[in-house]
C-alpha cells in the first residue's frame, strides 16, 4: 500500500476507532457484541453446580438489519460518502455461544457446612459472535469490503483471581482478550480493514484493615492493541497503566472514593505513526475524588470531579495542542425497590430495577488530532421484573471536540489540515428480553447512533483544495430479534 493510502486509512479510522478509557466492564465483551454481553447480572442463568465451580453455558441467535454497515457518511462528494461509497444496508444473522467459570456464589455456599469467605474467587468466560451479512451490494469494489468474505467472527476471553479477598491483605491477577472485527468505510483495498485485537494483563494489590471501612487498591496493567492488517500496523499501541482506586465508607452504604491513572502509552511503530499520521505518543494522567453512594433507602448519587492532561510527546510536533481540564462524572440514580442490594429474594428483580440522569466529562485518544475531549450527558433505565421481564435503554447526546488538525513535520500541504471543530454524537439502546423459563428467553435490540458534523478532513499530504475530503458525519440504525438459551 502506498503512504498516501495509508494516510488515507488514518483519516477514515478517526470516524470509527477511539481509545477508550475508563473502568473494565464485568465481562469482556467486543464493542459489536450482543448487549447482554455487557452485564453479568442479565447473562447469567441459575447455572450449574460441577463441585466447587459453578458454570455458565449459553447460546443465542439472532436476525436483523444494519443500516449502515460500512459507517459511511451520506455527505456527497467525499471519499467514504455517495457516489463512491454510498451507504450499504445489510440482513445480519448472528450466533453467539458463550461460557462463564467462576467459584461458586455466596448464595451456594450458604447451604455448604461451612460457608466461610474462600482464600480465593475465580471467574472466566469466553464468548464468539459469528457474523453473516445479507444483501450487500454486488459491486466489486463494496464486495472486497463485505466481511461475510472473510473475518467474520468477533469475540472476547477474560479471566480474574482474586487471592484473600475481604481480608485484611490481598489482590487480584486478570487478563483478557478481544477481537473487534470492523471494515473501513471506503477503500476497496482488503489490506485496509479496521480488524483489532487487544490483549490486556494486570494485578492489583488490595489493602482493607479492621472492619473493611477503608479500602484501597494500587495495580498495573499492560495492553496491547494489534491491528490484523497491513494498513493498520503502523498504528499498534501499547499500554502502561499504573493505577489506583479508594473508597473511604463512612455510612453503610456511602463512600468517599478517589481514583487516578498514570499511562504511558507508545506506538510500536513510532517514526511510521508520526509521518504517516501526525500521532506522537503520550503520557495521560487522570485525578479524580468524589462521593459514591446512597442519600435514601431509594436514591443514590455519584459526584467525581478531578483533572486530566494528555502530556503528548510534543518534541517532533511542537503545535499540537494538549488536554488540560477538569474531568469528572455526575449522577443521580433512582431504584423502584428500597435498600437495594439488600432487599428481599421477592424483590430481587426490583432491586436491579432502577433510572439513572448523568453527566461525564473525560477525553479520548484519537487516530486524529491524537486526542479529543468529550461532555456527555445520558439517561440509563433497567427494569427486571420477576426474573422475567427485563428491559434496559440507554441514551445519551454529548459533544466531541476535536483540537487542531496538523499535518506531520515534512508532509505536502498546509501546516494545519482543519481548524479546531466539534461534533454532536447521539446514540440508544433499546434491549428487552422475555424469559418464558429460568434458562430461555426471546429478545430485541434497537440501537441508533449518529455524529452530526460539517468537518471534512484532508489526507495527510493532500494540497490546499484537494477534492479528496474523509466526512466526519454519519449515522446508523440496527435492529435485532433473538432467541437465547443460558444456564
Amino acid at each position: 500500500m502506498t503512504k498516501r493510502g495509508l494516510a488515507s486509512f488514518v483519516a477514515t479510522a478517526a470516524v470509527l476507532i477511539a481509545r477508550v478509557a475508563g473502568a473494565q466492564p464485568q465481562y469482556t465483551a467486543p464493542t459489536d457484541a450482543p448487549q447482554w454481553l455487557k452485564d453479568r447480572r442479565y447473562n447469567e442463568g441459575i447455572g450449574i453446580r460441577a463441585g466447587d465451580l459453578e458454570v455458565h453455558p449459553g447460546i443465542a441467535g439472532e436476525v436483523g438489519y444494519d443500516s449502515n454497515w460500512f459507517s459511511r457518511s451520506t455527505d456527497t462528494g467525499v471519499a467514504n460518502g455517495p457516489p463512491a461509497a454510498p451507504v450499504v444496508p445489510s440482513f445480519v444473522v448472528r450466533i453467539t455461544p458463550s461460557l462463564y467459570l467462576s467459584t461458586i456464589s455466596q448464595q451456594r455456599r450458604e447451604g455448604d457446612l461451612v460457608a466461610a469467605s474462600p482464600a480465593t474467587v475465580f471467574r472466566a468466560g469466553v464468548n464468539a459472535t459469528y457474523r453473516a451479512l445479507f444483501g450487500l451490494s454486488s459491486d466489486a469494489s463494496q464486495k472486497s469490503n463485505d466481511p461475510s468474505q472473510g473475518n467474520t467472527v468477533s469475540g472476547a476471553a477474560d479471566m480474574r483471581l482474586d487471592i484473600l479477598p475481604e481480608r485484611p491483605f490481598g489482590g487480584d491477577i486478570f487478563g483478557s482478550f478481544t477481537r473487534v472485527v470492523q471494515p473501513n468505510t471506503a477503500s476497496a483495498d482488503p489490506n485496509v480493514s479496521f480488524t483489532r485485537d487487544d490483549i490486556r494483563v494486570g494485578a492489583e494489590l488490595a489493602i482493607q484493615p479492621g472492619a473493611g471501612t477503608l479500602d484501597w487498591r494500587f495495580g498495573y496493567d499492560f495492553d496491547d492493541l494489534l491491528f490484523e492488517y497491513s494498513a493498520g500496523v503502523p498504528f499498534d499501541t501499547m499500554t502502561h497503566e499504573a493505577f489506583t482506586r479508594g473508597r473511604w465508607r463512612f455510612r453503610p452504604r456511602t463512600s468517599l472514593v478517589y481514583d487516578a491513572s498514570l499511562r504511558f502509552i507508545s506506538y510500536a511503530n513510532d517514526q511510521q505513526a508520526l509521518s504517516l499520521a501526525g500521532l506522537v505518543s503520550s503520557t495521560p494522567v487522570r485525578a479524580r475524588i468524589g462521593m459514591n453512594g446512597l442519600v435514601t433507602d431509594r436514591f443514590a448519587a455519584l459526584a467525581i470531579v478531578g483533572w486530566g492532561a494528555t502530556f503528548l510527546d510534543t518534541s517532533q510536533l511542537p503545535l499540537q495542542k494538549q488536554y488540560d481540564s477538569v474531568i469528572g462524572q455526575a449522577e443521580l440514580k433512582w431504584f423502584l425497590a428500597a435498600s437495594p442490594g439488600i432487599a428481599n429474594a421477592t424483590e430481587l428483580g426490583l432491586a436491579l430495577s432502577s433510572i439513572a440522569v448523568g453527566y461525564v466529562r473525560d477525553f479520548q485518544l484519537s487516530y486524529i488530532g491524537n486526542y479529543y475531549g468529550t461532555d456527555r450527558g445520558y439517561l440509563k433505565f433497567s427494569y427486571f421484573f420477576a426474573g422475567r421481564a427485563l428491559t434496559t435503554l440507554e441514551g445519551g447526546v454529548g459533544a466531541i471536540e476535536y483540537p487542531t488538525i496538523l499535518n506531520p513535520p515534512g508532509a505536502v500541504g498546509p501546516a494545519v489540515r482543519h481548524d479546531a471543530f466539534t461534533d454532536t454524537r447521539a446514540d440508544a439502546t433499546l434491549f428487552s428480553e422475555y424469559r418464558f423459563t429460568d434458562a430461555f428467553g426471546i429478545n430485541t435490540t434497537l440501537r441508533y447512533s449518529q455524529n452530526f458534523s460539517k468537518a471534512q478532513i484532508l489526507p495527510i499530504g493532500s494540497p490546499l483544495g484537494s477534492t479528496t475530503l474523509y466526512a466526519m458525519s454519519w449515522q446508523r440504525f440496527e435492529a435485532y430479534l433473538g432467541l437465547r438459551f443460558f444456564m
